[in-house]
Order: structure tokens, then sequence, then C-alpha cells
């Protein structure tokens, strides 16, 4: 498994790195010492693990990891206990108090061999056509929500939020059950956060970064992340 070291301490960055180095199971591609340098690193190596300090100076461990446009398995390591239950709304196999021990990171690493290592069973369900109707429950109001009119899909942790003629509602699935549903010529996943009907956009424009704004019809700019405009082009190409 390729994975990245994040952390601000030289001393502890390598002492966790020569530990790493005893496990043939995980290779480490990279380090880094800010969050700043580890995004453009993330973004050439696409590590599948993470070892992620989380207090950091400029930037946490939790911010960068919201920045991220695909969710790679993570192991915390940090002298904050405080952030043990805000770690678990990523992909968390561990949450590593410093300092690090070799009994502790290999008691890790067997919890993210066992973790790959688990068929865990997925419903399945049937995948739905433009012209689905699916039932939304908002508080007290309900819906009738025919699929093509929805515009865009956001995530919100437990739950993701659809927008559609003017009004919104939540949704008690991910944004992966809910991905895996819809028609993925027409519903684009513009960003980690983020799914577009592609019908539902009234302009394109280049971004700051190397992706590209989309105008949706109500107003709302969505950003694509540089790892999904290929896939973009590919789709509005001829």
């Amino acid at each position: 498994m390729r994975a990245i070291v994040i952390e601000d301490s030289r001393l502890a960055r390598r002492g966790l790195i020569r530990m790493l180095s005893k496990h043939p199971s995980i290779s480490v591609v990279g380090e880094a010492e800010h969050p700043s340098d580890a995004r453009e690193l993330i973004a050439v190596e696409t590590p599948d693990l993470l070892f992620l300090d989380i207090h950091m100076p400029g930037e946490s461990g939790l911010e960068l990891l919201a920045s991220l446009d695909y969710s790679p398995k993570v192991i915390f390591t940090t002298a904050y206990p405080d952030y043990a239950i805000r770690s678990f709304e990523h992909d968390t196999v561990d949450y590593l108090l410093k300092p690090v021990s070799e009994d502790r990171l290999e008691a890790a690493i067997a919890k993210l061999r066992s973790d790959q290592t688990v068929v865990k069973p997925v419903p399945l369900e049937a995948a739905l056509t433009l012209d689905s109707r699916i039932f939304v429950q908002d508080g007290d109001a309900c819906h009738l929500v025919v699929l093509n009119t929805i515009e865009y899909i956001e995530s919100c942790k437990n739950y993701v939020r659809i927008f559609f003629e003017g009004k919104k509602a939540f949704v008690k699935k991910s944004m992966t059950q809910v991905e895996q549903r819809l028609p993925s010529n027409v519903f684009f996943r513009a960003n980690r956060q983020m799914i577009v009907n592609l019908q539902a956009i009234a302009g394109i424009e280049e971004s700051v970064g190397e992706g590209y704004d989309l105008r949706m019809k109500d107003g709302t700019v969505v950003e694509t992340s540089r790892r999904n405009t290929a896939r973009l082009k590919e789709l509005l190409s001829l």
C-alpha cells in the first residue's frame, strides 16, 4: 500500500518513516511538512494511505482532507485527543496519540490489513433512469422528484442534499451510495463534495486552477477538480 507521511515535526516524521520501514506492506512514497506541500504531493502520487498529523501551522490535517477530491485511508498521528470524533468523518483506520510506539503502530497496520481482507456486503439497488421518480421527505414536506429535475447534489457528512426545482432536501445516504445509482453519462462527480447534472449546466469557464467553473442554472458555481476535468471533457465532447 502506497503511503505519504504528513507531519510538521521533522523528528517525529523521520521516526515514523523509520518504524514503517519494518512493515513491507507499506511503501512510503513521500513525506511533507505542511498541508500545502502535501496537497501537491498527493495530486502527483494519489496515495492509498495517509499518516496524517492534525494540528499543524496554517492549516489542519482535517482541512487538508476536506480539500481532496478523493478519500484515501487515514491513520492520524497527533498529540491532541480532542479531534478523535471528528477524525472518523473520514476513511479513518486508526487514531494514534504521540509519541507513537512501535506496538501501537503495528496494531494500526493490522487494522488496515483486516479492513482490506473483509469483504463487506453491498446491498444491490436498481440503477435509476432520468425518468425515475424518487421519494424525498424533508421535515414535514414530502416530494416525488423526477431524477432529471435534480440540478446538483452536495455531500453533507452522512447525508446528501439534493437541489431540484428551486427546492432542496436531505437524503440519509452517502455520496458513494447515491452516485452508484445515478446515470453516469448525465450525473458527473465534479469534486469530492458535488455531483452535477450536466443538463443543468448554464455555462462553463476556466477556473483559477486547472479545472473549470460550472455555472448551474440557479447561479451556483461548482468547480471541477483537476482529477475529474478530463472526464468532464470526455462526457461533453463529440
